[in-house]
């Protein structure tokens, strides 16, 4: 029978404290865990992290391990020194693991890890709770407008009959929050992996993506359009029908308007989680194609106007 240096299986120093001991115990026993790790052998090496752990988070059986250690630590063909007997301590408290124990330590300890008038009868199994899942969620940004749901699906991961990992496909009817925004997670409690031994599912958690919109853009919940106008509409102001994501709106254009202007509509950008957001429409004042009739026009209007846009420059320098 070979020996088993628990020490070595959770990767601590003989002299760890049991902080160290359960720390490691807790970052292998999720590493090899059989409902999520992809280790081609993950369900043995979860047995023997937890046995591992079994003997030396308890004062009294580590201590029993740790004087057959030096006895037999060395030895390839391992057996108890004559007149063996365990003290079949076991604390109770924390962690526990209740399953197939090797040779070796039901050798030292029996084959239910305590005293024989004890045993483990009546003390609950072992039990974790499941793996959080992430998936990506696009939305367009009609959808935060809308009350319907939408239907997402996902893969959970899961251990088959045969200890392979295999994939469950589930699908959710998800409604979109009003006021989410681009990156924001959303939780759903319960509806990520299983848990095992009655522990509890994980969550999945869904993060948002703002498709990117053919006309409109986002400052937090604030909806811009870049609105172009011809340099008439700009001089002499004009009224001109204007898309948003809840209809069409009138939106009136001032005189003397400036590319770059923006134009405030209150209420009409996307919803937030108290109020909505604001419209504004970005102005852009865009210039006809030329021709001799308007170049004409154009030299009148230079005639009639003795306007110089860099004026402020002069007055600059």
């Amino acid at each position: 029978m070979e020996f088993k240096d628990y020490y070595k299986i959770l990767g601590v120093d003989p002299d760890a404290d049991k902080k160290t001991i359960k720390a490691a115990y807790r970052k292998l026993a999720r590493k090899y865990h059989p409902d999520v790790s992809e280790h081609h052998d993950a369900e043995n090496q979860f047995k023997a992290v937890a046995e591992a752990y079994e003997v030396l988070k308890d004062d009294a059986r580590r201590a029993e391990y740790d004087e057959l250690r030096q006895y037999g630590g060395s030895q390839q063909s391992f057996r108890p020194p004559p007149g063996w007997q365990s003290s079949g301590s076991q604390d109770g408290n924390d962690d526990y693991f209740q399953g197939d124990f090797s040779d070796f330590f039901s050798s030292i300890f029996g084959s239910s890890g305590g005293s024989r008038s004890r045993g483990f009868e009546g003390r609950p199994s072992f039990s974790q709770r499941g793996q959080d899942l992430e998936k990506e969620m696009p939305v367009f940004l009609e959808d935060t407008m809308s009350q319907e749901s939408k239907t997402i699906s996902y893969s959970i991961p899961q251990y088959d009959d045969n200890g392979r990992i295999t994939e469950k496909n589930k699908t959710l009817k998800v409604k979109i929050p009003a006021g989410v925004t681009d990156g924001e997670h959303i939780r759903l409690k319960g509806q990520g992996a299983p848990g095992v031994g009655g522990g509890e599912n994980g969550d999945l958690y869904l993060r948002i993506r703002l498709v990117p919109h053919p006309l409109f853009d986002v400052e937090g919940h604030n909806l811009i359009i870049t609105l172009p106008i011809a340099p008439w509409e700009a001089a002499l102001g004009a009224k001109i029908t204007v898309p948003t994501l809840s209809g069409k709106i009138s939106l009136t254009i001032p005189e003397n308007s400036q590319s770059g202007q923006r134009l405030r509509v209150k209420g009409k950008g996307l919803p937030g989680k108290k109020v909505h957001g604001d419209f504004y429409a970005l102005l852009k004042v865009v210039m006809p194609e030329n021709n001799e009739p308007i170049k004409e026009h154009w030299q009148k209007i230079a005639g009639l106007a003795p306007f110089n846009p860099r004026a402020e420059w002069s007055e600059a320098s």
